[in-house]
């Protein structure tokens, strides 16, 4: 098959891919291609998150169409004139037409855009829009563990890995281009993981100390859980918690490399599972990383935008009261409570963290800024207004975030 034909096929099943992320569904096609080599798979997956990012405004430049984007069928002639398009920008001979409006210039579903532009205003809104439509940088946490930052980058450099270091964190690096990271030494050796820095930073805010007991509740596939372990340097107790034993399988062949021993998995059924009542009022610091739209890593996994709508937000803001009222009563008196999304949606951010207060008005609100500078991060000053840790890719150069941290003030 032919290397345009080849592309054309992957973006197909890509834009078909409304039950699984389009990364899943590139990854499925190269395993079914085999003979693909490392430029040529590279190319097409370039070229096809190209598309998934700027969809809608392609197919206005190639169709004409002014409305969401189409659910067209995966024919030949539609799938070559978006790829068209998508050639002419990379070779910088894309002709945007002026004037268009704001979800169409910046390819958003009407929902998110009129929230955005609702929230940020037209100015920030339009920054934060451009900045979603550009791939995500490839970052790397030094696992201090086995590693520090100088050790990894002297290696990654003697790899031919060219990387930078971040001020955010004081083991954070970025990778130039898009290197095979995870086939490194390095990597294999769990002397560094792959991890967006404002994740780094989330896991920075919850700041447990060595010999605590520390409750990941949504640890997922545990980049959060091992970045505490290791800030903890492997003592007391992490229990990582997730409803998925998929993702907690991936987490623990990651904490085999990271030489992490005080991390203990636990598959829930959910929030109010009985494993997690065993737990209660002993965390000194119970992290909810809570699932959420997913808005703030939209260059990352573009084709997210349009497979949530308003239906699956609501759903996630009910999910997210639940769990945060569950890991409330997990935390000793004095202990701190961490909530965070990857969302920039007020409804599952700061409506949340307003509404807890609401309901437990003996928890205190924590100022971020303290907390992570006395770790060594540089932060925007706009970043931690109202003691809330609140990231943004076109101004603090990560993934979207929100945090707050909480302390409970009352005796028990």
């Amino acid at each position: 098959m032919r290397f345009g034909a080849m592309r054309r096929q992957a973006l197909a099943q890509a834009l078909c891919s409304a039950d699984r992320p389009a990364d899943v569904a590139v990854r499925a096609f190269f395993r079914a291609h085999p003979a693909l080599g490392r430029r040529d798979r590279a190319r097409i997956a370039e070229s096809v998150f190209d598309v998934l990012r700027q969809r809608r405004l392609y197919e206005r430049i190639a169709f004409g169409a002014g409305g969401e984007p189409m659910r067209m069928p995966p024919e030949q002639a539609a799938l070559d004139a978006l790829l068209e398009v998508a050639d002419a920008r990379l070779a910088g001979r894309l002709d945007v037409p002026r004037g268009l409006p704001f979800e169409v210039r910046y390819s958003l579903p009407d929902w998110l855009a009129q929230a955005l532009l609702a929230q940020f205003g037209p100015a920030q809104a339009q920054a934060l829009g451009a900045a979603l439509l550009e791939p995500a940088p490839l970052d790397l946490r030094a696992n201090v563990l086995k590693a520090d930052r100088t050790a990894v980058r002297r290696e990654l450099d003697e790899a031919g890995i060219e990387t930078q270091v971040l001020p955010h964190s004081g083991n954070a690096l970025r990778a130039s281009g898009k290197p095979a990271l995870e086939r490194s030494a390095g990597y294999l050796a769990g002397r560094f993981e792959v991890q967006d820095v404002g994740s780094q930073l989330l896991a920075m805010l919850a700041a447990p100390r060595r010999g605590q007991t520390v409750i990941d509740l949504c640890a997922g596939a545990g980049g959060k859980t091992l970045a505490m372990a290791a800030a903890m340097r492997s003592t007391g107790h992490v229990y990582a918690c997730d409803v998925s034993a998929k993702r907690l399988q991936r987490m623990r062949q990651r904490l085999a490399r990271s030489g992490a021993d005080n991390v203990f998995p636990i598959v829930i059924a959910g929030e109010r599972d009985a494993r997690l009542e065993r737990l209660r009022g002993r965390g000194d610091v119970v992290l909810v990383d809570a699932p959420c739209t997913g808005t703030g890593t939209l260059r990352r996994a573009p084709d997210l935008k349009w497979r949530i709508g308003p239906f699956e937000r609501d759903g996630f803001v009910a999910q997210q009261r639940a769990l945060l009222d569950a890991a409330a009563a997990l935390v000793r008196p004095g202990g701190r409570l961490v909530y965070a999304t990857c969302s920039l949606l007020a409804a599952e951010n700061d409506e949340q963290r307003d509404a807890f207060e609401s309901r437990h008005p003996r928890w205190t609100r924590c100022d971020p800024r303290v907390v992570l500078e006395a770790q060594g991060a540089t932060l925007h000053p706009q970043a931690t207004a109202d003691d809330t840790l609140r990231l943004l890719p076109q101004r603090d150069d990560c993934d979207g975030f929100f945090a707050v941290r909480w302390r409970r003030t009352d005796e028990g």
